[in-house]
């Protein structure tokens, strides 16, 4: 009996480069969806950060505008006046109204 040879498979140079791409992208792919999905969560990480930041500024703010309007209180206002020496004229007092 004659023994049979195994027969090499020959590749052609355009199939060597199509299996070179098909094995980079079955490579690529997975390590691109890990990389972005860190992204993904370090962006989301900074957003969380900037909220705390903005909601410990808007009790600043909030603090800040109870301040303000304590100071411009009709009593804290006569009780000023009075240490300067002034009168409270009520017909003199002009309101100036930002918006």
């Amino acid at each position: 009996m004659a023994s049979k040879k195994a027969k090499k498979i020959r590749f052609l140079k355009g199939e060597k480069f199509m299996y070179g791409i098909l094995i980079l992208l079955v490579l690529a792919i997975p390590m691109f969806s890990v990389y972005t999905s860190s992204l993904l969560s370090e962006t989301n990480n900074e957003v969380e950060k900037l909220k705390n930041n903005i909601e410990s500024q808007e009790l600043v703010n909030q603090s800040l505008s109870m301040q303000v309007d304590e100071l411009a209180s009709l009593e804290n206002i006569q009780k000023i006046a009075e240490e300067y020496g002034l009168s409270y004229i009520n017909s003199n007092i002009k309101i100036i109204a930002t918006e």
